[in-house]
């Protein structure tokens, strides 16, 4: 299964989209105050990337680039996939294509998914955060 991951646009629509996840996910899972921060500062390269299926975003995260040291890192700060379409794949997909980076990630797992982030690769640091080194 591949399915095309986009960059969401920043404006209204997705933010009525995004309001259909905040029946379904945890609180700290929530993207829609990062987005209503977004739309207000008006930022131009959006943070959010999603999977589609037709006209229904069913899949997201938010991607953001940190510099540290003297290397880029990328953190997925956020991803969430609907619950009728959980596991289906479409978390694997949306780490995929972070990966495709080809940079180290972190994330901090959330909502019990420290195994779900085990099976993509990432390890555990002294930190709360989980990483991924490219080879």
């Amino acid at each position: 299964m591949s399915n095309k991951i986009e960059r969401l646009q920043i404006n209204f629509k997705t933010l009525e989209q995004f309001q259909q996840f905040s029946g379904y996910g945890l609180q700290e899972l929530s993207m829609l105050e990062d987005l209503e921060s977004n739309l207000i500062d008006n930022e131009f390269q959006s943070p959010f990337y999603g999977i589609y299926l037709g006209k229904a975003l069913i899949a997201r995260m938010s991607l953001y680039t940190h510099k540290s040291e003297n290397e880029e890192i990328i953190e997925i700060n956020k991803m969430e996939v609907l619950p009728y379409y959980q596991k289906n794949g479409y978390g694997k997909e949306l780490v995929a294509f972070a990966k495709s980076f080809n940079k180290p990630i972190k994330t901090i797992p959330r909502a019990n998914s420290n195994e779900f982030w085990k099976k993509q690769g990432f390890t555990e640091t002294d930190s709360e955060f989980v990483i991924w080194q490219p080879k």
